[in-house]
Formats: structure tokens, C-alpha cells, sequence
């Protein structure tokens, strides 16, 4: 689609019609939403007009009324509730459309003039205001179909002429009486309802058109996106292949096993081993985020002990906080806690929550981690002592590719994906990860997890067998 220029948005009259069908289930749909209001303003129409001049009258109109609403309701219904492309049914709604203007249009008229008759010639301010006042609301509201609201507009102009024109003839008006200033100002009025309807009619143009193009642009930021993450997905596994490769044989070297190595070369295998990690851990996380934002992320679940799982979490992450001076201690409890999780995707979690608060907290300081039980939840406390977290930093945490610490001088090194797929990962299991600022320095992460069961002792199949 052609990006158009300053004046095709501004002349969308100039333009090609939107879709048609989407033109009529707007024009139903609005339709459908005044129903109670256009009750309201023919019963006040309909009790002046009994009250005042005749009943019998009204009750005809009632009737008109009544047949026409049914009829709209019946036409609107289909109209929004057809999902098809068939032009040959799209032009048999349209028809129908049409006949449902031509009614109403008509049995608002007849009321008009029916009054006007029964006022003989005179100033006819009823019946010309409920024709302005149905005009006015044609232009407003009816503007998505051109041909719908050529007819209302043609049906009403012509009553609105029709009243002063036969008041002039029956009484031999002269051109000073009031019925042509009736007259004249029923053109007056004719005029600013066409213009009213322009207005109203470009305006309906323009936001369709606008609408149009925002969903031509979307359609090319989705393409665009879709070809942005098979590439990004696509070179992350490539790369991982060598790496690994290239990571094993630089661990090999390194170990000693192929032979005493100089301290010159074993220095420069540490940083290419340091290196090749943090390389493989970014390209397993960029991994990640693809397979979640294309929902594909796998999961294996199943009933694991949650005690056991966040002590070898704490046993995996305390050589790198050692690294960094931090320690990782403990408060776990005796009893044991079943959750339904994947193991291998809870342990992600548990280590980027420990990774940071290792990474963010002074050296010589500790990181508190606790595991409490009520009668639903698991919840898993990491409690740090680092540069603490506000409320105004909830959105930053979780966020892809940021960091709290995002200054060019921080020394701390991360991609800013950790903390968003842990909450992907916690999300999917039906749990939620959190932070509390600490009273003193420092933050607490909380992750909670649904329970399966508590208790000493015990499994969950080994409690279901007991029950049974």
C-alpha cells in the first residue's frame, strides 16, 4: 500500500469508498445502539400528536412505527451477523438496507404532514421540527451509506418543502405572508442539513481511511517483526553449534587434561572460558525469549519437592556469588512442599533472581533465601542486601533488555532478559514472581507457585493412595 500524501488525507472524498460491508455493519451497528433512544423520541412525538390534534393518528403511526422497527431490527441483525464474502448477498442486504430507509424515512413523513394537515395553513413549527430533527439525525447517523442517507435526506427534503408549498397554494399566500418566510427558511434549513451531512460524511471517510491504512501499516510491522525473529532465532541456534564446540574445547585445554599448559595461556583460556559462557548463556536466553514471544516455549511439569529444588539452586549460584564476595544462606523447612512446576524451568528462575541479587549487592554482604507454605501457595523469598528497589522500578525489572543499573559506568554485565522470561516462565505456570523494598537496604523477591501439598514425610501420590 502507497503511503498517501498531506492532500489524499485531506480530500478523502476525492479517495475510493471503504469496503462496503464494513460501511453497512457500521451503519447497523449504530443503528442497533439508538434503538431505545428513537423509542423515546417517537413516543413524545406520538403523545403530542394524540394529545393535541388526533388520536386515530397516532395509532396509525404507532402501527408504521412498530412494522418498521421490526423490520430494521430483523435487517440489522443479519447484516452484523454475516461473516461471508459473497457479493450477491452483500447486494441483497444492501437492498434491504435501503427499503428499511425508505420506510422509516416514510413513516416519519406521513406523521410530519399528517399534523400539518390537521393544522390547516399556518406556521407548522411541530411538523417542521420533527422533520429538522429526523434530518439532522439522519446526517449524524447515517452517514456510512451514501444511497441511506440520499434517501432520508430526499424523503424529508421534499416533506420540508412540500408543508410551506401547499400552505402558499391553498391560501393564496402573498409574498409578505408568513407562510413564504415558512417557506424560505425550510430552504435555509434544507441547506445547513446537507451540510451538516457533508461534514459528518467526510469526517466517517477520513477516520475509515485513517483505520485502513493503520491496519495496511500493522500488517507490515507483523511481517516485518515475523522475518525480524525467525532471523534473530535462526542465527542464535547457528551460533550455538560452534560455540558449545568452541566452549568444550576450551574447557578441555584448560582442565589440563592435554598437558600442562603455561600461565601465560592458562590466563588467556580463563577469559576465552568466561567469554564463551557469558556468549552461550546470551544466546540461550535470546532462545528463550523467542520461543515466548512465539508462545512455543516448552514445559514439563510435574510434582517436584520444592525444599530440595531451591537448595540446589542455592548450591549452583553460590560459586558465583562467592566470585563477587556474597554469600548465599538459608532459612528452609523441615517439612516438605510439593508444587506442579518444571523443574529445569523453576531452577532458571530461582538463578537469575540469585544472579542478581549476587550482581547487585555489596561485597561482603549476604543473600537471605526462605521457603514458606500456606494453605494454596508456595512462596520463595530471596532476600538481598544491594542498591534496593523502588515502586517506580516495577516496570524497568521486568522489562526485555533492561537493567536498573543502566549507566554506561556500571560493572555489572547482563542482557535485561533474565527477569522478563522468569516472569514468562512463572506466568505459564500458573505462579507469579515480585518484589518488596526492603526496611533496611536492599530488596525482597518473592515467587509464588500454586501447592500441591505440605506435609512431613509424604508425596502427593503417596497422600492420594492414603485417601483412597
Amino acid at each position: 500500500m502507497v503511503r498517501p500524501t498531506a492532500t489524499e488525507i485531506a480530500d478523502p472524498e476525492e479517495r475510493e469508498t471503504p469496503t462496503l460491508i464494513l460501511q453497512m455493519q457500521d451503519y447497523c451497528q449504530v443503528g442497533l445502539d439508538l434503538v431505545w433512544q428513537r423509542q423515546i423520541i417517537y413516543a413524545a412525538a406520538l403523545a403530542l400528536a394524540a394529545f393535541y390534534y388526533d388520536a386515530r393518528l397516532a395509532g396509525i403511526v404507532l402501527l408504521l412505527i412498530a412494522v418498521s422497527e421490526v423490520y430494521d431490527f430483523w435487517v440489522f441483525k443479519r447484516v452484523l451477523s454475516w461473516k461471508g464474502n459473497d457479493r450477491r448477498a452483500e447486494q441483497r442486504f444492501l437492498h434491504l438496507l435501503y427499503l428499511g430507509a425508505l420506510l422509516s424515512s416514510s413513516v416519519i413523513v406521513s406523521y410530519s404532514i399528517g399534523i400539518a394537515i390537521l393544522q390547516g395553513p399556518t406556521t407548522h413549527f411541530m411538523s417542521l421540527f420533527f422533520l429538522f430533527a429526523a434530518a439532522l439525525f439522519a446526517a449524524m447517523n447515517s452517514h456510512h451509506l451514501m444511497p441511506v442517507l440520499m434517501i432520508r435526506l430526499t424523503i424529508f427534503g421534499a416533506a420540508f418543502l412540500f408543508i410551506p408549498i401547499r400552505d402558499i397554494v391553498i391560501a393564496d399566500a402573498p409574498l409578505k405572508s408568513e407562510l413564504w418566510a415558512q417557506f424560505f427558511t425550510s430552504v435555509f434549513v434544507l441547506f445547513f442539513i446537507i451540510e451538516s451531512s457533508r461534514v459528518y460524511l467526510r469526517f466517517y471517510r477520513t477516520k475509515l481511511f485513517q483505520m485502513e491504512l493503520l491496519r495496511s501499516e500493522h500488517e507490515k510491522a507483523k511481517i516485518a517483526y515475523r522475518a525480524k525473529s525467525e532471523f534473530v532465532s535462526t542465527m542464535s541456534h547457528e551460533l550455538r553449534t560452534p560455540l558449545t564446540a568452541i566452549k568444550g574445547s576450551v574447557d578441555l585445554a584448560n582442565s589440563g587434561r592435554l598437558g600442562e599448559m603455561p600461565e601465560q595461556v592458562s590466563s588467556i583460556l580463563d577469559v576465552a572460558q568466561r567469554n564463551c559462557s557469558r556468549l552461550l548463556s546470551l544466546i540461550n536466553e535470546i532462545l528463550d525469549l523467542q520461543s515466548v514471544e512465539a508462545g512455543s516455549m516448552s514445559f514439563s511439569r510435574e510434582n517436584i519437592e520444592l525444599v530440595r529444588t531451591v537448595s540446589e539452586a542455592i548450591s549452583d549460584n553460590q560459586p558465583y556469588a562467592s566470585k563477587l564476595g556474597v554469600s548465599i544462606r538459608s532459612e528452609l523447612p523441615d517439612d516438605l512442599i510439593w508444587v506442579n512446576a518444571d523443574k529445569l524451568r523453576l531452577l532458571q528462575v530461582f538463578a537469575n533472581i540469585l544472579s542478581n541479587a549476587a550482581k547487585f549487592s555489596p561485597s561482603g554482604s549476604e543473600v537471605l533465601v526462605s521457603v514458606h507454605a500456606n494453605a494454596d501457595r508456595a512462596r520463595v523469598l530471596f532476600a538481598d542486601n544491594g542498591i534496593g528497589l523502588s515502586e517506580d522500578d516495577r516496570d524497568k525489572v521486568f522489562e526485555r533488555f533492561t537493567q536498573i543499573d543502566s549507566s554506561d559506568t556500571r560493572n555489572i554485565g547482563g542482557t535485561g532478559l533474565g527477569m522478563n522470561i522468569s516472569k514468562h516462565i512463572m506466568d505459564a505456570l500458573g505462579g507469579s514472581i515480585t518484589y518488596e523494598r526492603n526496611a533496611g537496604p536492599g530488596t525482597t523477591f518473592v515467587v509464588e507457585i500454586p501447592l500441591q501439598y505440605s506435609g512431613h514425610g509424604e508425596t502427593p501420590e503417596n497422600r492420594a493412595t492414603a485417601a483412597k
